[in-house]
């Protein structure tokens, strides 16, 4: 039975990647902040899901809820991430909340990779996917959300980097561009249905190869531009 990691699974997006996840068969492990919300997710998904009670940003929690999974690791998605403070624009930027957006959406994606790595390894077909935003695109010179959208565009860097070190261990690693999707973050206007996007990323994770390593692709499949 295959196995992956999906962080943050309590809610929107991850939620829902995880229960495509054992709907097709995996074993989830899934991180989620609190037991209390650890609890309720694992009543609510059932057989086969796993919680790892943890915070992305605290890199010796990460290390030690990896330590405690024996097997391998065939898929890790990492899906954690927040919006960001109330001021972020250039001329009005929440500093601390600006580095705390940069400690979830771009420094924890790294963190708990490298943590789960040795389980990556182990596998055999590990493959690694992180889920990005069409906001990090350069192409867009809005001014809005910027904290947001520079740790976006900086996770990218950092995991096409990633792709280029773990390429000769046939390791893959690719970004996803999940659209604009109707969660708490994207707001009940949203173009995309969480179930929907959620089903096109695991489509990508479960197929990725080589072939596709250090690529940002759309939830639907096809490449887009950095």
């Amino acid at each position: 039975m295959p196995t992956c990691v999906i962080t943050a699974t309590n809610r929107g997006i991850g939620f829902e990647l995880a229960r495509v996840a054992l709907a097709r068969g995996w074993t989830v492990f899934g991180s989620i902040r609190s037991m209390e919300n650890a609890e309720t997710c694992a009543a609510a998904l059932g057989d086969g899901f796993l919680p790892l009670v943890f915070d992305v940003s605290d890199h010796a929690a990460v290390q030690q809820a990896a330590a405690r999974i024996p097997e391998g690791i065939d898929l890790l998605i990492n899906n954690a991430g927040v919006i960001g403070p109330e001021r972020q624009t250039p001329f009005d930027m929440d500093f601390p909340g600006f580095q705390e957006t940069l400690a979830i959406n771009t420094l924890a994606p790294l963190a708990v990779a490298q943590a789960f790595l040795p389980h990556l390894r182990r596998s055999g077909s590990g493959r690694i996917l992180t889920v990005s935003s069409q906001m990090s695109w350069m192409g867009y010179r809005k001014s809005d959300t910027l904290a947001y959208r520079a740790s976006k565009a900086a996770v990218n860097k950092v995991m096409q980097g990633l792709a280029t070190e773990l390429e000769p261990e046939g390791i893959p690693v690719v970004l996803v561009d999940p659209g604009w999707v109707r969660t708490d973050m994207g707001g009940p206007q949203a173009d995309n249905c969480p179930i929907e996007v959620a089903e096109g990323i695991f489509r990508i994770g479960e197929g990725l190869t080589l072939a596709d390593t250090g690529k940002f692709l759309r939830w639907t499949g096809e490449e887009r531009p950095f």
